[in-house]
């Protein structure tokens, strides 16, 4: 089982697919949390170079509700995470599958919301 959900856009600009991302994450009920900019703290920390690479946390706050009364410590996991990473030739995007994630959580009724969570992060992603 693959762990993420991925679309890759040829020939796009990193900008131009973050904003469409963030548009489409918002389209279908997620917010963005948190925001890491990996190739600004990997120059800071580290004085290296990398390709843009961003991580977005992003949460559907119906479905985090849903499953911290399930499990209250899966709040642990959350949120759910999109990279956006610089690839040659344009951008990928890949947004965790929390079905994948939540594997270790031996409980049905988590799985279930994970699988809705899952439906609507590949939404997100199909209308980039």
């Amino acid at each position: 089982m693959t762990y993420t959900i991925n679309r890759t856009f040829d020939g796009e600009s990193f900008k131009d697919i973050d904003t469409r991302t963030r548009a489409a994450l918002a389209d279908n009920g997620f917010g963005v949390l948190t925001e890491i900019d990996v190739q600004a703290t990997m120059k800071k920390k580290l004085d290296v170079k990398m390709r843009p690479y961003l991580i977005l946390g992003a949460c559907n706050p119906k479905m985090a509700y849903d499953a911290i009364g399930i499990e209250p410590r899966v709040g642990a996991m959350l949120p759910c995470n999109v990279i956006l990473r610089e690839v040659d030739g344009g951008v990928e995007v890949s947004a965790v599958d929390p079905v994948a994630s939540m594997q270790a959580i031996d409980n049905p009724e988590l799985s279930a919301v994970a699988g809705q969570v899952r439906d609507l992060l590949d939404k997100a992603v199909a209308a980039i």
